[in-house]
């Protein structure tokens, strides 16, 4: 396994959403899609499912009728809540800078894609 890989994983979009969640308490599927705004139901599987298999997320799953499945960060997924803490916050202060160099490139750039 290569650092790209472990990156990959905890650097995507819907990876750095669900650790940030789960930091707050465990949470049982649905809590997590409502709390999660914008991913689908089977971005939030193979989110969920690739974050377990790499020791992030611990899944326990109750015995009733149905029955129940909660999520919760393991030591190891919550070694990650500071980092992506840092990587929410500088979002949230450069937001607008990164939308202004945004439009600027794609004022400047013949057929520049614009993206969202």
């Amino acid at each position: 396994m290569h650092v790209s890989d472990v990156l990959a994983r905890v650097g995507g979009k819907w990876s750095i959403l669900v650790i940030g969640t789960l930091g707050q308490g465990p949470l049982r599927f649905s809590e997590l899609k409502r709390a999660v705004q914008g991913v689908s139901q089977r971005m939030l599987t193979l989110t969920l499912r690739g974050l377990e298999r790499d020791g992030l997320i611990a899944r326990t799953v109750t015995p009733s009728i149905p029955p129940r499945v909660d999520y919760a960060l393991t030591d190891l997924g919550r070694s990650l809540l500071e980092p992506v803490a840092a990587l929410g916050q500088w979002a949230i202060v450069h937001r607008a800078a990164v939308e202004r160099a945004r439009r600027l490139f794609d004022a400047q750039v013949p057929g520049a894609v614009q993206t969202p």
